[in-house]
């Protein structure tokens, strides 16, 4: 029996709830296909950081080494600003363990209705590669002069031909394996330098995959594009800022953040990935049994994917997609009426 040990970090809101959840449906589906999920809980976070003024104690990356994957719920709390957990907790982690690809579907189930009009079940399916490490979300810079009249703040953007080469050459990759459709999302009219070495290692790389058909758009063509055409993408690469803002909008036209999984991915067999859904802790409804599931839930399955659990995973989406499907046990974000629990054990009656 295979077993596998996992680093389970509830955090903030609705991500304590979400995580409960998807922990049944994973506990379900490896009773199933005759495999163990060890899991040990890491109570970190912001209610963590206003005990301690840290988001995570100072050997926990030591602690997360020892795991094979990392189960993230939400982080975030409205009495701490989100670079105070987002530089203090998630960044750290992603960079670390060298987490350098991001995966973010956006599909429009069965039974799910998308704000857009003359798209169907099916018609919206794309991937976000996003790149995880560097970018605009560096955190380079510094201030001046504060809280004067000549105050100064300077953020740069990293942007290394090593870190662009290998997103581009995964995104292309994962390209080969779906429809041979692939966009690059830049910016180079306006970031002269960054987004330039961006193009011009998209257009090296795309040398060695002559069978992909490649594209290149400007984030605001792409921003209106996912929403004026979003049939025609299939998979797309981005930068870590370009690829978080184009993801929102690829969940709001399939559903909602409810729906919305992702996976911080490491190709070191030493280092853990990290699965977390796309959502925050929506402090509004944190302890309600209203926050919908069904995203921890799917960011479970590609998580036991990336372990090589392919057949739970499959289980796990079918099981979703059921009840997307029948539409009578959904959260109020999708229309329905259910709580969390209820929600939460259809599916897992569904297996």
């Amino acid at each position: 029996m295979n077993e596998y040990n996992i680093a389970v970090i509830p955090g903030d809101g609705i991500g304590v709830e979400v995580v409960e959840s998807a922990i049944k449906i994973l506990d379900a589906t490896s009773k199933i296909n005759n495999f163990k999920l060890n899991y040990k809980y890491y109570e970190w976070g912001s209610e963590y950081f206003i005990k301690n003024k840290m988001m995570m104690p100072e050997n926990a990356l030591n602690l997360l080494a020892e795991s094979d994957s990392i189960f993230l719920g939400a982080i975030g709390h409205p009495d701490i600003q989100d670079h105070i957990t987002l530089n203090g907790l998630l960044l750290p982690i992603r960079r670390k363990f060298d987490q350098y690809v991001c995966i973010r579907p956006s599909v429009l189930f069965p039974g799910v209705n998308s704000p857009l009009k003359n798209v169907e079940d099916g018609d919206i399916d794309i991937v976000v590669v996003r790149e995880n490490t560097e970018g605009e979300y560096a955190n380079v810079g510094g201030f001046q002069y504060q809280d004067s009249n000549d105050e100064i703040a300077i953020q740069s953007s990293i942007f290394t031909r090593k870190g662009t080469e290998r997103i581009i050459r995964y995104a292309f990759e994962l390209a080969m394996s779906r429809d041979k459709k692939l966009t690059s999302i830049t910016k180079s009219n306006a970031q002269g330098y960054s987004m330039v070495l961006w193009d011009k290692v998209f257009k090296e790389v795309s040398k060695d995959f002559p069978e992909i058909e490649t594209n290149s758009l400007l984030i605001d063509a792409a921003c209106m594009d996912f929403i004026r055409k979003p049939k025609e993408f299939d998979v797309v690469v981005a930068s870590n800022l370009f690829g978080d803002i184009l993801t929102d909008i690829g969940a709001m036209i399939t559903g909602g953040l409810g729906l919305a999984s992702s996976g911080n991915i490491s190709f070191n067999d030493d280092n853990p990935s990290m699965f977390e859904p796309t959502h925050g802790s929506a402090p509004d409804i944190a302890g309600k049994n209203l926050a919908n599931p069904i995203a921890q839930i799917l960011t479970g399955a590609m998580m036991l994917s990336h372990l090589g659990e392919d057949n739970a995973a499959y289980q796990i989406r079918e099981s979703v997609i059921k009840t997307l499907k029948l539409g009578k046990n959904l959260t109020s974000d999708l229309g329905g009426n259910s709580k969390t629990d209820i929600c939460t054990n259809d599916i897992l009656n569904n297996l």
